[in-house]
């Protein structure tokens, strides 16, 4: 089938199954400013549904993806990322920020194996924002631990470098905003969160909420 009819198809059955079961919840969606309570920065793989794995509506997360769920420290790459950021935190007012990692990510194994990007000088680039979780992870892991152990590394420092952003650290400094960390665990549908208490990462499957 054509990708571009697979698309339609599935635009089709959003408007004639989903949207009628839901149409009141899109009206009253657009009837008033969004409120999001989270802003959720995750990798831009195609297989992560933030809105999916934590269940939400419209209007209840705001979402930004990229290579790698990377958040540059603020005044070294000014764009996307950095917008989205002050915009959720300044205007929109979110509540939480979450860095989301995920198992099997490209990124990583490309900052694991750095001639898989000989050829893609952006994505290199891009990467660099990940070196400092690299550093920490070669200090700590070896062997076939690595890739997930630089997962939540890198999920850890992108936490860090969220905090250099001033919209971030005026909102933590007044008690408006926490930062998260999760690791999402594709295969088995586990979220993995930061415990800063413990020093680790948790499993949420079959924690009672």
């Amino acid at each position: 089938m054509d990708v571009r009819e697979h698309l339609r198809q599935g635009i089709h059955r959003f408007q004639t199954e989903i949207y009628p079961e839901r149409r009141e919840a899109y009206l009253e969606a657009v009837s008033k400013p969004q409120e999001p309570h989270t802003l959720i920065i995750t990798c831009a793989d195609s297989r992560i549904d933030p809105e999916l794995i934590t269940q939400s509506g419209p209007g209840e997360i705001f979402v930004t993806r990229n290579i790698g769920n990377l958040v540059p420290p603020y005044g070294e790459m000014i764009g996307g990322v950095s917008s989205v950021i002050e915009y959720a935190v300044s205007a929109l007012k979110v509540k939480h920020l979450v860095i989301c990692g995920h198992s099997d990510c490209g990124a990583m194994k490309a900052l694991l194996k750095p001639e898989s990007t000989e050829k893609m000088p952006t994505v290199r680039r891009w990467l660099r924002n990940a070196e400092a979780a690299l550093s920490v992870t070669r200090e700590i892991a070896a062997g076939p631990d690595m890739l997930f152990d630089l997962t939540e590394q890198n999920v850890l420092m992108q936490m860090t470098h969220a905090k250099t952003h001033p919209s971030v650290a005026g909102a933590m400094a007044r008690g408006e905003l926490t930062v998260g960390g999760w690791v999402y665990d594709i295969a088995r549908g586990d979220v993995r969160i930061y415990d800063d208490q413990k020093n680790k990462f948790e499993s949420t499957v079959g924690v009672a909420v």
